[in-house]
């Protein structure tokens, strides 16, 4: 019974999100992704290029220590030895700050980058911003970046319970192209 309305409830929060974020513009297919340098939770700032050469799963999400966050944060971190194999980073962003980041990567045993983005401006030029009850969240959506630096493919609204193994599935496809 858990099981279904927390699945029921994150349904209803991705689709509560996704509407919040459906007039933005975000960066097309084969297209350049815009660069950007956003600080971790160690205080490092950590730039798209500095990543050339790898495949990038950027993914924004709403908030730190939510339920469908933790469970996207969580699948990314037990897969992480998967994506390290087929040379690809994660990063996640939110408009949290630096230091939630590192709170939450530390009770969450989180190996990989959380990018803080509390100005909105990289999740605002990835059409990844949502007003949600009068704030702004990032909205839950994924790029997966070519090692040439351009938008390989987009995930909109995505499922946080599935989404870590179609992103490696699909990773699998283009990397055979």
């Amino acid at each position: 019974m858990n099981k279904i309305f927390l699945s029921t409830f994150v349904g209803l929060a991705t689709l509560v999100f996704v509407q919040g974020a459906e007039t933005q513009k975000q960066p097309d297919v084969g297209k350049p992704a815009p660069d950007f340098s956003l600080t971790t939770g160690d205080g490092s700032r950590v730039s798209l290029k500095d990543y050339r050469g790898k495949w990038v799963v950027l993914y924004f999400y709403p908030k730190d220590f939510t339920s469908g966050c933790t469970m996207e944060a969580r699948n990314f971190q037990r897969d992480l030895a998967k994506y390290e194999e087929a040379g690809a980073v994660i990063l996640g962003v939110s408009l949290d700050t630096a230091q939630s980041h590192k709170d939450f990567c530390a009770k969450e045993g989180l190996n990989f980058k959380l990018l803080a983005d509390p100005d909105a401006k990289v999740s605002t030029e990835y059409g990844s911003v949502m007003d949600y009850k009068g704030s702004k969240l990032a909205a839950r959506n994924t790029f997966l970046i070519s090692p040439r630096g351009e938008i390989a493919k987009v995930y909109n609204g995505v499922k946080p319970a599935e989404h870590s193994e179609q992103v490696l599935k699909d990773l699998a496809e283009l990397k055979k192209s």
